[in-house]
């Protein structure tokens, strides 16, 4: 049962790896990518912490930093809308 379910979230963090490196090139399909592949983590953090009888702080200080992630990322692509127009990559001028 627990080596299925390992399995299936290795399955679901490298899918969201897949997807990010397929959406490169829009900000907002980064962001989603970035938070499916940190609730992937943060579910296989519950299992092996589960399976160490160890408690579950640290996976409250995980999900704060990664709301904190989410909300730094959400700022950077209204600032990004602002002054643009659209969140594409292949627009901004780099130099």
């Amino acid at each position: 049962m627990t080596m299925n379910l390992l399995s299936l979230i290795y399955f679901i963090f490298f899918v969201g790896i897949f997807s990010l490196a397929i959406n490169r090139l829009h900000l907002l399909m980064i962001l989603l990518s970035l938070e499916f592949i940190i609730m992937s983590l943060y579910f296989l953090l519950i299992i092996y912490l589960n399976l160490l009888n160890m408690d579950l702080y640290f996976s409250m200080f995980f999900l704060v930093f990664s709301v904190c992630e989410g909300v730094l990322g959400l700022s950077i692509l209204v600032l990004m809308i602002r002054f643009n127009g659209n969140d594409y990559f292949q627009v901004l001028n780099m130099l």
